[in-house]
């Protein structure tokens, strides 16, 4: 019984590695080449997409904290005078 428990085991644990297994030979990496058509294709979408970039009007840098901060200079807080001390009760 515990030999047959021990091959159930190590079956279930190998399972997973055999359907890691190469099966069928994978297409060659890059696909079919590219027929000239294609390639004059992918040049005017390039220059296009180029094109729009330069469209986009430039932006200031963002700010985030821009609207949480005042817009005034910092103020100094008051120093309290060290020489007078409260009254004590």
């Amino acid at each position: 019984m515990r030999i047959w428990s021990a091959l159930l085991i190590v079956a279930a644990l190998a399972s997973p590695a055999y359907g890691q297994q190469k099966g069928a030979p994978s297409p060659p990496p890059g696909g079919p080449p590219k027929t000239p058509q294609e390639i004059e294709a992918d040049k005017a979408a390039d220059r296009a997409y180029q094109k729009s970039l330069k469209n986009i009007p430039d932006q200031p840098p963002a700010d985030p904290w821009g609207g949480a901060r005042g817009t005034d200079a910092p103020k100094t807080a008051a120093k309290a005078k060290s020489g007078t001390k409260a009254p004590v009760n």
